[in-house]
């Protein structure tokens, strides 16, 4: 007596130990002289997506429970202080050298660099700005009138040179950096303030560190 058979079996795919779902390969039926064949394998495990994916999930570690117990992670994450201290000299010794990796966005580039050698290549009156500003916290705090009205009138002009000097600085650049860079887009009131607070301090705090000296051509 003939028992019904199934005609194909069913498969299924073992779930992997991690929960993720296996990839499942397509097998090959080989049909030949109208028999079917045998289904080929690989002749291997699957692999699962954790490992086909080279992931490594370790534990997480627990909150901190208290605010000390976070300092203290925090600062085993940041690393010794002298390491800290260290890389924060080469940051700053790289900066000085003109490195843009390390520069702000607005410091970086060659038509940046030209400007700054522009404007340190020449001594302004506007590097008198922080001793101004100082003068005129002196003539604010001391009580006499003479002072103060002289003061005033002093910084009120030295305010009004500085705004003329930067003016024609702003115009002078501008015009150095389209002959220099013809193919770039310069931008005459972003130059001018750019080449206006480079002059305006003094020139041992300026960061990037002058290249030129005073008087030196810069072509």
């Amino acid at each position: 007596m003939n028992f019904l058979r199934r005609g194909s079996s069913a498969t299924s795919a073992p779930a992997s130990p991690d929960g993720d779902t296996e990839a499942v390969e397509e097998q090959d039926v080989v049909s030949v002289g109208g028999q079917r064949g045998q289904n080929t394998g690989k002749g291997r495990p699957t692999r699962s997506r954790r490992e086909a994916e080279g992931r490594r999930r370790g534990p997480v570690a627990p909150a901190p429970k208290t605010q000390r117990e976070a300092m203290k992670r925090a600062k085993t994450l940041r690393g010794d202080k002298g390491q800290r201290r260290e890389a924060a000299a080469d940051r700053r010794k790289r900066m000085a050298a003109g490195d843009d990796r390390v520069l702000p966005v607005r410091d970086r580039g060659p038509l940046k660099a030209f400007v700054r050698d522009l404007v340190d290549s020449r001594r302004h009156l506007m590097g008198l700005f922080m001793p101004l500003a100082v003068l005129i916290f002196i003539t604010v705090v001391v009580p006499i009138p003479g002072i103060q009205n002289i003061g005033s009138l002093l910084c009120l002009c030295m305010l009004a040179a500085m705004v003329v000097e930067g003016t024609l600085l702003g115009r002078q650049i501008l015009a150095r950096v389209r002959e220099k860079f013809p193919n770039e887009e310069a931008k005459g009131l972003s130059l001018g303030w750019y080449a206006f607070t480079r002059a305006t301090q003094i020139r041992k705090l300026r960061m990037p560190a002058p290249r030129v000296t005073v008087g030196q051509p810069v072509s």
